[in-house]
């Protein structure tokens, strides 16, 4: 019994070695989010889909909490009235989708 005890507390305490730092987003939501409240601006403003905002080499984006803040600046300047767990919504889509970030 201690042993198994002692295995789950180190496969649970090395879980959070993987995490990602928008683990308690739901990027399903921030995907939907994305496409309605993200793409039109950016392919207005980047062509295509918008994603190149996204993949081009001068990208600003280049840590998690750069990431945070972009989406933050966004929500402020365009007054989109996105909550704070919309706002982790989007990151979690974002950094699967695109940055990949840990």
């Amino acid at each position: 019994m201690k042993r198994t005890l002692t295995i789950l507390t180190a496969t649970s305490l090395s879980l959070g070695v993987y995490a990602t730092p928008f683990d308690k987003g739901d990027a399903k939501k921030g995907e939907e989010l994305h496409k309605k409240m993200c793409i039109s601006c950016h392919a207005a403003r980047f062509g295509g889909d918008g994603s190149k905002i996204y993949t081009r080499k001068d990208r600003r984006v280049k840590n998690a909490e750069a990431l945070k803040q972009q989406i933050a600046t966004c929500n402020t300047m365009l007054a989109t009235q996105l909550f704070p767990e919309d706002e982790l919504n989007l990151a979690a889509y974002l950094n699967a989708t695109y940055y990949k970030f840990k």
